[in-house]
Protein backbone atom coordinates (compact mmCIF):
# COMPACT_ATOMS: atom_id res chain seq x y z
CA UNK A 1 0.00 0.00 0.00
CA UNK A 2 2.82 1.97 0.98
CA UNK A 3 4.49 1.25 -2.34
CA UNK A 4 1.41 2.51 -4.37
CA UNK A 5 1.01 5.63 -2.19
CA UNK A 6 4.93 6.72 -3.28
CA UNK A 7 4.66 5.93 -6.79
CA UNK A 8 1.22 7.65 -6.74
CA UNK A 9 3.12 10.84 -5.01
CA UNK A 10 5.73 10.42 -7.60
CA UNK A 11 4.05 10.62 -10.52
CA UNK A 12 2.31 13.66 -9.10
CA UNK A 13 5.57 15.40 -9.07
CA UNK A 14 6.72 14.40 -12.24
CA UNK A 15 3.86 15.32 -14.05
CA UNK A 16 3.79 19.31 -12.13
CA UNK A 17 7.73 18.89 -13.57
CA UNK A 18 6.46 18.69 -16.80
CA UNK A 19 3.96 21.26 -16.50
CA UNK A 20 6.27 23.95 -14.64
CA UNK A 21 9.16 22.90 -17.58
CA UNK A 22 6.56 23.48 -19.99
CA UNK A 23 5.29 26.86 -18.92
CA UNK A 24 8.51 28.41 -19.01
CA UNK A 25 9.09 27.29 -22.80
CA UNK A 26 6.18 29.03 -23.59
CA UNK A 27 6.65 31.42 -21.58
CA UNK A 28 10.16 32.59 -23.51
CA UNK A 29 8.47 31.81 -26.50
CA UNK A 30 5.62 34.42 -26.07
CA UNK A 31 7.76 37.23 -24.30
CA UNK A 32 11.15 37.39 -26.05
CA UNK A 33 9.83 36.16 -29.58
CA UNK A 34 5.65 36.91 -30.13
CA UNK A 35 4.73 39.78 -27.66
CA UNK A 36 8.29 42.12 -29.38
CA UNK A 37 7.11 41.53 -32.56
CA UNK A 38 3.61 41.69 -32.59
CA UNK A 39 2.52 38.42 -33.66
CA UNK A 40 -0.88 38.46 -33.03
CA UNK A 41 -2.05 34.24 -33.32
CA UNK A 42 -2.72 31.76 -30.64
CA UNK A 43 -5.66 32.57 -28.48
CA UNK A 44 -5.20 35.12 -25.09
CA UNK A 45 -1.54 35.82 -25.82
CA UNK A 46 -2.47 36.87 -29.72
CA UNK A 47 -4.97 39.39 -28.39
CA UNK A 48 -2.36 40.46 -26.00
CA UNK A 49 -0.37 42.05 -28.84
CA UNK A 50 -2.97 43.72 -30.50
CA UNK A 51 -4.60 45.13 -27.40
CA UNK A 52 -1.12 46.36 -26.12
CA UNK A 53 -0.87 48.08 -29.01
CA UNK A 54 -4.33 50.11 -29.09
CA UNK A 55 -4.53 50.44 -25.40
CA UNK A 56 -0.77 51.24 -24.10
CA UNK A 57 -1.46 48.17 -21.88
CA UNK A 58 1.73 45.48 -21.33
CA UNK A 59 0.73 42.49 -22.94
CA UNK A 60 2.13 40.48 -19.90
CA UNK A 61 -0.47 42.58 -18.29
CA UNK A 62 -3.48 42.23 -20.30
CA UNK A 63 -2.40 37.90 -20.91
CA UNK A 64 -2.84 37.66 -16.85
CA UNK A 65 -5.38 39.86 -16.44
CA UNK A 66 -7.47 38.03 -19.36
CA UNK A 67 -6.40 34.49 -17.94
CA UNK A 68 -8.05 35.38 -14.72
CA UNK A 69 -11.41 36.32 -15.96
CA UNK A 70 -11.19 32.92 -17.80
CA UNK A 71 -10.06 30.98 -14.69
CA UNK A 72 -13.34 32.23 -13.30
CA UNK A 73 -15.71 31.12 -16.29
CA UNK A 74 -13.77 27.67 -16.32
CA UNK A 75 -14.73 27.50 -12.07
CA UNK A 76 -18.13 28.80 -12.90
CA UNK A 77 -19.04 26.92 -16.27
CA UNK A 78 -17.07 23.96 -16.21
CA UNK A 79 -17.24 23.13 -12.37
CA UNK A 80 -14.60 20.48 -10.38
CA UNK A 81 -13.59 18.67 -14.06
CA UNK A 82 -11.87 21.87 -14.61
CA UNK A 83 -8.66 20.64 -13.39
CA UNK A 84 -5.93 21.91 -10.75
CA UNK A 85 -3.84 21.37 -13.49
CA UNK A 86 -4.63 23.68 -15.65
CA UNK A 87 -5.45 26.43 -12.51
CA UNK A 88 -1.33 25.92 -12.06
CA UNK A 89 -0.49 26.26 -15.46
CA UNK A 90 -2.58 29.30 -15.96
CA UNK A 91 -1.14 30.99 -12.12
CA UNK A 92 2.32 29.79 -13.36
CA UNK A 93 2.19 31.51 -16.98
CA UNK A 94 1.21 34.78 -15.40
CA UNK A 95 4.03 34.71 -12.65
CA UNK A 96 6.89 33.76 -15.65
CA UNK A 97 5.43 37.55 -17.11
CA UNK A 98 5.91 39.29 -14.35
CA UNK A 99 9.19 38.09 -13.70
CA UNK A 100 10.64 38.32 -16.96
CA UNK A 101 9.22 41.47 -17.11
CA UNK A 102 10.58 42.62 -14.48
CA UNK A 103 14.10 40.88 -14.99
CA UNK A 104 14.33 41.38 -18.58
CA UNK A 105 12.73 44.26 -20.24
CA UNK A 106 11.96 44.34 -23.92
CA UNK A 107 12.03 47.72 -25.73
CA UNK A 108 12.09 45.80 -29.28
CA UNK A 109 12.58 42.55 -31.05
CA UNK A 110 16.00 40.65 -30.42
CA UNK A 111 16.95 40.80 -33.61
CA UNK A 112 16.73 41.93 -36.98
CA UNK A 113 14.98 38.42 -37.97
CA UNK A 114 11.55 38.39 -38.04
CA UNK A 115 11.22 35.42 -39.59
CA UNK A 116 13.62 33.63 -37.46
CA UNK A 117 12.11 35.06 -34.10
CA UNK A 118 8.63 33.79 -35.43
CA UNK A 119 9.74 30.19 -35.95
CA UNK A 120 10.73 30.19 -32.08
CA UNK A 121 7.13 32.42 -31.44
CA UNK A 122 5.94 29.30 -33.17
CA UNK A 123 8.13 26.12 -31.70
CA UNK A 124 8.56 26.55 -28.55
CA UNK A 125 4.73 27.16 -27.52
CA UNK A 126 3.78 24.55 -29.58
CA UNK A 127 6.67 21.79 -28.07
CA UNK A 128 5.23 23.67 -24.68
CA UNK A 129 1.07 22.70 -25.61
CA UNK A 130 2.03 19.03 -26.57
CA UNK A 131 3.51 18.20 -23.83
CA UNK A 132 0.84 19.63 -21.66
CA UNK A 133 -1.43 17.55 -23.86
CA UNK A 134 0.70 14.37 -23.58
CA UNK A 135 0.16 14.85 -19.95
CA UNK A 136 -3.41 15.52 -19.98
CA UNK A 137 -2.81 18.96 -18.89
CA UNK A 138 -3.51 22.32 -20.76
CA UNK A 139 -2.58 26.12 -20.26
CA UNK A 140 -5.56 27.80 -19.56
CA UNK A 141 -6.41 31.04 -22.05
CA UNK A 142 -8.78 29.79 -24.88
CA UNK A 143 -8.49 26.44 -23.81
CA UNK A 144 -10.98 27.24 -20.51
CA UNK A 145 -13.37 28.67 -23.40
CA UNK A 146 -12.98 24.85 -25.08
CA UNK A 147 -14.14 23.31 -21.99
CA UNK A 148 -17.22 25.09 -21.37
CA UNK A 149 -17.95 24.44 -25.16
CA UNK A 150 -17.25 20.77 -24.89
CA UNK A 151 -19.93 21.12 -21.56
CA UNK A 152 -22.77 23.05 -23.08
CA UNK A 153 -22.86 22.99 -26.71
CA UNK A 154 -22.64 20.86 -29.73
CA UNK A 155 -20.24 23.24 -31.53
CA UNK A 156 -17.12 22.10 -32.99
CA UNK A 157 -14.65 23.12 -30.79
CA UNK A 158 -11.65 23.30 -33.36
CA UNK A 159 -13.77 25.48 -35.57
CA UNK A 160 -14.52 27.79 -32.68
CA UNK A 161 -11.27 28.50 -31.35
CA UNK A 162 -9.65 28.48 -35.42
CA UNK A 163 -12.24 31.66 -35.41
CA UNK A 164 -11.24 32.83 -32.67
CA UNK A 165 -7.68 33.06 -33.26
CA UNK A 166 -8.42 34.34 -36.58
CA UNK A 167 -10.06 37.59 -35.57
CA UNK A 168 -6.77 38.38 -33.88
CA UNK A 169 -4.51 38.07 -36.96
CA UNK A 170 -7.23 39.58 -39.39
CA UNK A 171 -6.85 42.83 -36.21
CA UNK A 172 -3.35 42.45 -36.75
CA UNK A 173 -3.45 43.45 -40.08
CA UNK A 174 -4.93 46.82 -39.21
CA UNK A 175 -3.10 47.33 -36.13
CA UNK A 176 0.14 46.71 -37.22
CA UNK A 177 0.49 46.32 -40.73
CA UNK A 178 0.23 43.59 -43.71
CA UNK A 179 4.09 42.32 -42.77
CA UNK A 180 2.95 41.34 -39.15
CA UNK A 181 -0.31 40.19 -40.43
CA UNK A 182 1.07 37.93 -42.79
CA UNK A 183 3.57 36.95 -40.42
CA UNK A 184 0.91 36.13 -37.92
CA UNK A 185 -1.64 34.38 -40.45
CA UNK A 186 1.44 32.25 -41.36
CA UNK A 187 2.14 31.29 -37.20
CA UNK A 188 -1.40 30.62 -37.11
CA UNK A 189 -1.03 28.01 -39.78
CA UNK A 190 2.01 26.34 -38.87
CA UNK A 191 1.27 26.18 -35.23
CA UNK A 192 -1.61 23.74 -35.41
CA UNK A 193 0.41 21.51 -37.71
CA UNK A 194 3.33 21.43 -35.54
CA UNK A 195 1.08 20.97 -32.13
CA UNK A 196 -0.26 17.64 -33.95
CA UNK A 197 3.07 16.82 -35.27
CA UNK A 198 4.56 16.81 -31.70
CA UNK A 199 2.28 15.24 -30.06
CA UNK A 200 2.45 12.12 -32.67
CA UNK A 201 6.19 12.11 -32.09
CA UNK A 202 5.63 11.67 -28.52
CA UNK A 203 3.44 9.16 -28.75
CA UNK A 204 4.90 7.20 -31.59
CA UNK A 205 5.23 3.87 -30.59
CA UNK A 206 6.85 0.73 -32.92
CA UNK A 207 4.15 -2.38 -33.24
CA UNK A 208 6.12 -5.87 -33.92
CA UNK A 209 4.65 -8.66 -35.37
CA UNK A 210 7.59 -11.63 -35.30
CA UNK A 211 7.10 -14.82 -37.19
CA UNK A 212 9.09 -17.72 -35.84
CA UNK A 213 9.73 -21.13 -35.01
CA UNK A 214 10.63 -21.02 -31.07
CA UNK A 215 8.45 -18.04 -29.44
CA UNK A 216 10.04 -18.57 -25.99
CA UNK A 217 13.18 -16.89 -25.60
CA UNK A 218 12.04 -14.01 -27.42
CA UNK A 219 9.19 -13.01 -25.18
CA UNK A 220 10.98 -13.84 -22.28
CA UNK A 221 13.41 -11.24 -23.60
CA UNK A 222 10.34 -8.91 -23.84
CA UNK A 223 8.58 -9.21 -20.54
CA UNK A 224 11.66 -9.71 -18.06
CA UNK A 225 14.05 -7.19 -19.59
CA UNK A 226 11.64 -5.02 -21.50
CA UNK A 227 9.15 -5.20 -19.06
CA UNK A 228 6.53 -5.21 -21.87
CA UNK A 229 4.01 -7.75 -22.27
CA UNK A 230 2.97 -9.71 -25.64
CA UNK A 231 0.45 -11.84 -27.48
CA UNK A 232 1.19 -14.95 -28.98
CA UNK A 233 -0.97 -17.22 -31.00
CA UNK A 234 0.08 -20.24 -33.75
CA UNK A 235 -0.21 -19.66 -37.59
CA UNK A 236 0.59 -21.72 -40.52
CA UNK A 237 2.75 -21.15 -43.93
CA UNK A 238 1.25 -20.72 -46.95
CA UNK A 239 3.55 -22.13 -48.59
CA UNK A 240 5.04 -24.87 -46.46
CA UNK A 241 2.34 -25.20 -44.56
CA UNK A 242 4.77 -25.49 -41.68
CA UNK A 243 3.30 -24.38 -37.89
CA UNK A 244 4.72 -20.86 -36.62
CA UNK A 245 4.13 -18.88 -34.17
CA UNK A 246 3.32 -15.47 -34.42
CA UNK A 247 4.23 -12.51 -31.79
CA UNK A 248 2.47 -9.40 -31.46
CA UNK A 249 3.75 -6.57 -28.69
CA UNK A 250 4.28 -2.49 -28.93
CA UNK A 251 6.71 -0.66 -27.22
CA UNK A 252 9.23 2.64 -27.55
CA UNK A 253 10.92 3.01 -29.95
CA UNK A 254 14.26 2.63 -27.57
CA UNK A 255 12.76 -0.72 -27.01
CA UNK A 256 12.37 -1.70 -30.21
CA UNK A 257 15.71 -1.34 -31.19
CA UNK A 258 16.58 -3.73 -28.59
CA UNK A 259 14.39 -5.97 -29.29
CA UNK A 260 15.24 -6.37 -32.85
CA UNK A 261 18.94 -7.02 -32.20
CA UNK A 262 18.19 -9.38 -29.56
CA UNK A 263 16.00 -11.48 -32.40
CA UNK A 264 18.89 -11.42 -34.91
CA UNK A 265 20.81 -13.18 -31.98
CA UNK A 266 18.36 -15.75 -31.28
CA UNK A 267 16.73 -16.59 -34.28
CA UNK A 268 18.17 -14.59 -36.93
CA UNK A 269 15.43 -16.98 -40.06
CA UNK A 270 12.42 -15.28 -38.07
CA UNK A 271 10.17 -13.09 -40.07
CA UNK A 272 9.58 -9.18 -38.34
CA UNK A 273 7.04 -6.82 -39.23
CA UNK A 274 7.44 -3.31 -38.08
CA UNK A 275 5.16 -0.60 -38.15
CA UNK A 276 4.92 3.09 -36.21
CA UNK A 277 1.18 3.84 -34.25
CA UNK A 278 0.90 7.43 -32.58
CA UNK A 279 -2.27 5.70 -30.81
CA UNK A 280 -1.96 3.01 -28.68
CA UNK A 281 -4.91 2.44 -26.07
CA UNK A 282 -4.32 0.52 -23.01
CA UNK A 283 -2.54 -0.64 -20.38
CA UNK A 284 0.67 0.77 -20.32
CA UNK A 285 0.21 3.61 -23.38
CA UNK A 286 -2.51 5.97 -23.43
CA UNK A 287 -5.47 6.15 -21.32
CA UNK A 288 -8.93 6.20 -22.45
Amino acid sequence: METNKSSSWLREIQSYGMITMSMVLMVVGVYFFKFPNNFSFGGVTGFASVVSRMTGWSAGDFTTAANMVLLLMGFFLVGKSFGVKTVYATLLMSVLLKVFEKAYPMHGPMTGEPLLELIFAILLPAVSSAILFHIGASSGGTDIIAMALKKYTSLPIGTVLLFVDALAVAASFFVFGPATGLFSTLGLMAKSLLIDRVIESMNRCKCFNIVCDNPEPICGYIIHELHRSATVYEAQGAFSHHKKAVIMTTMKGSQAVKLRNFIRGVEPEAFIQISNSSEIIGKGFLAW
